[in-house]
């Protein structure tokens, strides 16, 4: 073992030797390795930068092609910019030459325009002024001959011409809904007439004026105005409402209605009626006049079922109830409520407050047209008494000094009587002038009438029944004579039937010829209720052919009630 122990240590001594000898060969082939390396970059730097070289050449020799190719590229866009340029110049200057012809063929049209405009703004205000002149000739030759004036006004479709008649099919409810009457202008109505199977035919109807469904109570009134200034000259006015149930003939009148009540709705005064209206215009007409020239009473009355009741009257607690009253004629053939109520007013508002009372007790029924449908005739009068000094009625004293003192000596004195007419005593002038002006004083009584008619209806459509029914028979029958009243005078019949009804029996002045009367047409323009329509619109035609002669001036004097 110890022989193997050295033979090993021997070997081992040699194999160190040799291993000492190897990593001296190893360290001199890194050093030739990284000799070679060092030379294969130098190598690869000289390929490198004789490559750049070339390179470098050939960009700087295609880059010179291309600046010579660029150079004589820019020469040529130059030109060409050059040629384009001018061409634009000249196409600029021609232009501008165009312009300017142009300019004074539009300078020259310009005043052809304005020349055309000013004949069109000539010949519009000829066309005015021949319009107005047209309108005051036909007023006139309507005072000569009596005729009534006849306005009619269009309602727009409501919610409730698709709900009413719900007992029809689908279909026909939406033709019936369908509009068939129009305002082919401010004087014609238009009617578009049709039949399942047959063509539709188109009728016109003329009146005085005619409104649409898009104009406001104010341009309905602005007509009717002047009329109110006739009844300060000494004329009686009458306006009447005449249509079919729910035609709108309570709303032109009055104006909208408060729910479940009809009185004024005044918060809205651009939806007042023509009621409200004409009282404040009178008032407002009065206040103009000298104090205590005019004086104003007002009385409600309506007939229900051919019945006249005074909606002011009185119990002996002060409460207002409706009181049946009768209409007879008097021996000047005039005719006249006996006991009816009428009380004094001094302004609008006063007026107001009293047709708002006798509205309350005013009948109205629902029907499947209406919701509120009067079932009663409305007649609200305002009689303005007017205090006239000297002999001649619509004359002023050469003396304005005298006419002012004994205006203001004798207004106390015909406003304590006419507070007093309800009594028999009257108060007495107590001084000289006030007797001189007492006794020189006269009264003229002119009287507006405005009248809310019932509409009339189809049973079938409005679908009443018992006492409704009742109403229905007596409002159709009462619009009846009053058409037969109409009819006989335009036939100069020598009887006027105005007993047949009491209706037109209380407005026998009216109608008869003893008043200025407007019949306000209100129509409904949806198919379902085509016949009503079209019958309104024949009683409106046949109402303006009624000649009933000059409508006479109250020039006389009226005894005073204090005598």
């Amino acid at each position: 073992k110890e022989e193997r122990i050295v033979v090993l240590e021997t070997e081992n001594a040699a194999l160190h030797l040799k291993l000492a000898e190897y990593q001296g060969l190893a360290g001199r082939s890194t050093k030739e390795v990284l000799q070679l390396y060092a030379a294969h970059g130098q190598q690869m730097k000289l390929q490198r930068s004789s490559v750049v070289t070339q390179l470098h050449g050939a960009v700087k020799k295609r880059l010179k092609q291309d600046l010579k190719s660029l150079h004589s590229f820019a020469l040529e866009l130059s030109k060409d910019f050059q040629r384009q340029s001018k061409t634009c110049l000249y196409q600029v200057l021609a232009a501008v030459q165009g312009i300017q012809l142009q300019n004074e063929a539009m300078r020259m049209f310009q005043i052809k325009a304005f020349d055309l405009e000013q004949s069109l703004q000539e010949v519009t205000e000829r066309y005015e002024k021949e319009k107005q002149k047209r309108k005051a000739l036909h007023n006139s030759l309507v005072e000569l001959r009596g005729n009534i004036r006849v306005h009619c006004r269009i309602r727009p479709l409501l919610p409730f011409d698709a709900a009413a008649g719900h007992s029809l099919s689908q279909d026909r409810q939406g033709n019936f809904s369908e509009k068939v009457a129009y305002a082919a202008d401010d004087e014609t109505v238009l009617v578009r007439c049709s039949r399942p199977g047959h063509a539709s035919v188109n009728k016109t109807f003329q009146f005085e004026r005619v409104y649409n469904d898009l104009e406001s109570q104010d341009a309905v009134f602005a007509d009717v105005a002047p009329l109110l200034t006739s009844l300060l000259d000494g004329y009686n006015v009458c306006i009447m409402a005449y249509g079919q149930t729910g035609s709108g003939k309570t709303y032109t009148m009055l104006g909208p209605q408060l729910e479940g009540n009809l009185a004024f709705s005044i918060e809205e005064e651009s939806e007042l009626g023509i009621i409200p209206r004409a009282t404040q215009e009178v008032f407002r007409l009065i206040s103009e006049k000298p104090p205590g020239s005019y004086w104003v009473e007002v009385s409600v009355v309506e007939v229900y079922n051919n019945e006249i009741f005074d909606l002011l009257a009185k119990d002996s607690y002060g409460k207002v109830f409706g009181v049946k009253r009768d209409v007879v004629t008097t021996r000047e053939g005039k005719s006249d409520v006996p006991l009816l109520t009428h009380e004094t007013v001094e302004n609008a508002s006063e007026f107001l407050h009293l047709v708002n009372k006798g509205l309350q007790l005013r009948v109205t029924h629902p029907t499947l047209v209406h919701a509120h449908s009067s079932r009663s005739h409305l007649v609200v009068t305002l009689t303005i008494t007017t205090v006239v000094f000297g002999d001649n009625f619509g004359t002023f004293w050469e003396d304005e000094q005298t006419s002012q003192r004994l205006n203001k000596e004798a207004s106390c004195t015909f406003a304590q009587k006419m507070r007093d007419n309800k009594s028999t005593s009257s108060s007495r002038p107590s001084s000289p002038v006030q007797l001189e002006a007492a006794e020189k004083m006269k009264q003229v009584r002119t009287r507006l009438q405005l009248v809310d008619l019932a509409g009339s209806e189809c049973v079938g459509m409005s679908g009443v029944t018992g006492a409704a029914l009742r109403e229905t028979s007596f409002i159709n029958r009462s619009l009846s004579a009053l058409a037969d009243v109409l009819g006989a005078i335009a036939e100069q019949r020598a009887h006027i039937p105005y007993r047949n009804s009491k209706l037109t029996h209380l407005l026998q002045d009216s109608v008869g010829g003893d008043a200025k009367l407007l019949v306000m047409l209100c129509i409904s323009p949806g198919q379902k209720y085509l016949t009503e329509s079209m019958q309104s619109l024949g009683f409106g035609t046949r109402a303006r052919q009624v000649q009933r002669g000059q409508v006479k001036k109250k020039n006389f004097p009226v005894p005073s009630k204090g005598k």
